[in-house]
Order: structure tokens, then sequence, then C-alpha cells
């Protein structure tokens, strides 16, 4: 079966002809996917007959809420999807004054092993189809009636251990007779797998490029981030260096603050030292108290930016949405994976 909706409209369009039919019926089937359709007899201005060939012989894999939560703070909107396989991911629809995001996941499960992350206790299951990332803009927009202007790509996964499928989801959510959301309004984080950086750097994509750094120090970052022992974190600050000398595009750090552990003084100050040269951005993260982590958010996250600042770095503090919710990433999967006796309680 055709997995329909990671199709390019080329590669419809010649589906098209290739079943009879005029290449303008390409565009239409198109189109129809980017509305969100849960089934073809939904493409009402399609025959029946082609409809019904459309159903022989491709799928749809439309996503089902399996639970929603509601900030009653922020209005932050946190879904767990259900997918056709019986696999759980997340999305967030987070507001903000410029617009509304939408951050979503790669993966099923994640491999890289962040001690303090909840998206990779169970591991990676397997990858999302192109498909299946799209769906999760389109059903978050079509489920909350909010627009979505902007994506990120930060929820459960690695985005460069998928990139194939990940950059034919860009193409498609680009489109113009898609959703037609511009690569200045997306972001790509990961968690420092150079390979990946390296193509992205090839490609010259416009979009905003995350890198979660967390430590700036070998023996920190191997402790916290097994990824470390792959790609080092001065080679990673050298892949860094690269992507913006090739794509003038300033990356955004991501550090997630870790009471005792990548809070010093001394670690700010190495941020600085490697980051010369290029015009970084960090962003500071005010980590999640996850049960089974037993790493704890610091207490000294102003004193951190203060010394960054005093560099001349720009160091931001991340608005922490969604605290009243399962907003941390992974949590809500995980919840819900211990509930069905998936994974072992805390």
């Amino acid at each position: 079966m055709v997995d329909l909706k990671s199709c390019t409209l080329e590669e419809i369009t010649d589906l098209m002809r290739s079943m009879g039919e005029s290449s303008f019926r390409g565009k239409q089937v198109f189109t129809w996917l980017h509305k969100g359709v849960r089934s073809f007899d939904e493409m009402s201005n399609l025959s029946k007959t082609l409809r019904g060939k459309l159903t022989e012989t491709c799928q749809l894999t439309p996503p089902t809420v399996a639970r929603k939560q509601v900030s009653q703070l922020d209005g932050t909107i946190k879904y767990l999807w259900e997918l056709s396989d019986g696999n759980c991911i997340e999305t967030v629809l987070m507001r903000y004054h410029h617009g509304n995001t939408v951050c979503i996941s790669s993966q099923v499960g994640c491999r890289m092993g962040c001690a303090f992350c909840a998206s990779t206790i169970a591991g990676k299951v397997r990858d999302l189809t192109p498909a299946e990332m799209l769906d999760q803009v389109l059903f978050t927009q079509i489920d909350s009636g909010v627009e979505i202007s902007n994506i990120v790509l930060m929820g459960i996964g690695e985005p460069t251990d998928n990139l194939d499928h990940v950059l034919r989801f860009l193409e498609l959510v680009n489109h113009p007779d898609g959703l037609n959301i511009g690569m200045r309004h997306i972001s790509l984080s990961t968690c420092g797998v150079i390979p990946g950086i390296r193509r992205l750097a090839d490609l010259g994509l416009q979009l905003t490029l995350s890198v979660s750094l967390h430590a700036p120090d070998r023996e920190t970052r191997d402790r916290i981030m097994p990824v470390n022992r792959a790609y080092d974190v001065d080679d990673l600050f050298a892949a860094c260096h690269d992507y913006f000398k090739k794509t003038g595009r300033r990356i955004s750090f991501e550090y997630a603050m870790i009471d005792g552990v990548n809070d010093h003084d001394w670690q700010a100050d190495l941020i600085a030292k490697k980051l010369r040269g290029m015009p970084g951005h960090v962003n500071l993260i005010p980590l999640n108290d996850v049960v089974e982590s037993p790493f704890k958010p610091s207490k000294r996250i102003a004193e951190f930016q203060k010394r960054l600042e005093s560099h001349g770095l720009t160091a931001t503090v991340r608005r922490s949405l969604g605290g009243d919710i399962d907003a941390s990433c992974g949590q809500l999967r995980r919840k819900a994976m211990q509930e069905k006796g998936e994974i072992a309680g805390c």
C-alpha cells in the first residue's frame, strides 16, 4: 500500500497518470491530504471510481487522540496521539505573542539515552513517517481550532536519526499547496549527531538549528548524554562553527539547567570560549523534574545567565509553559505506557 500523504505532489501526479487519470487530479488529491481528510471518501470532487482505486492501493494513517491535556495556566495543549499501529507519540501546542507553535515528535521513543529526559526511558521503537509528522501539525490545528504558524522538531525522538523522513516532511509542510509554513518558521533540534548537522549544512535550509548542548565539557556531557561518546563535544563545536560558515544561520544552543551538574561558572566560561567567533544563542531551560531521573532543577539559572552575558553572549531563559500538565517531553507517553504495563512503574 502506498503511504500517500508521505508522497510529494509530483509523485502523486505520476500515480494519477499511472491510474489513467488526468494530471490535474494530482493537485486535487494533494490538497485534500493537506486539509486533513481521514478517508478517500471525503475527497468529494474525485469520481467514485478514483476514490475506489485510491482505497485499494493507498493508505492514510491519521492518528486518534488518546489523551489531551489543556493547561489552565497558559492554554498549552498536550496531545498523546495513538498511531495506526497502536504506538503513541506526543505533540504540544504552545501559544506565544508571535504566533502559535507546535512541537512535534520525529520517532516513537528515542535511543539517545539522555539521562534527564523521559522520552528515552523505554528506548526507540521506530521512526515516524513523513505523513505521521505532518499529521501532528494538521490534526493539532484541526482539533484545537488554532492556526499554527511555527513548528519545532523537539518532541520525542532525535530528528537527525530519522533525517530522510524529516527532510521529506519539511518539503511537504513547506509546500505552497499544503500548509505552506516557511523554513524560517521551523526549528530542528539535535542532541549533537554530527553527520546530521553536516548534512543540513550542505543542504543550506533556512530553518533554525537547535543543538541540545547541556554541557560544554567532555566529562559532564559523557555523564548525562551518551551521544557524546560517539560525537565528542569538541567535534560538535567544530561542526557548529562549520555550519554557521556555510549557512550564515545562527544556532540556538539548548541548555537544561541541572543542579550541581552543569550550572557552574566555569562551565559558562567554557561555553563562551567554545562559541567565540560564532553568534550563538544560549537558551537556558529550567529542568523538568522527571521522577525516574536523579537530576534536579538548578537554583543558579539567573547567575549562569549573567555569567554568559558577561562574555557578550545572548542568553535567555525559556518560558515554562504547561506547568500544570505533563508538559515535559515524553512524560505523558511514559505515563500511558506504565498504565498499560509496557514499562515498569515508578
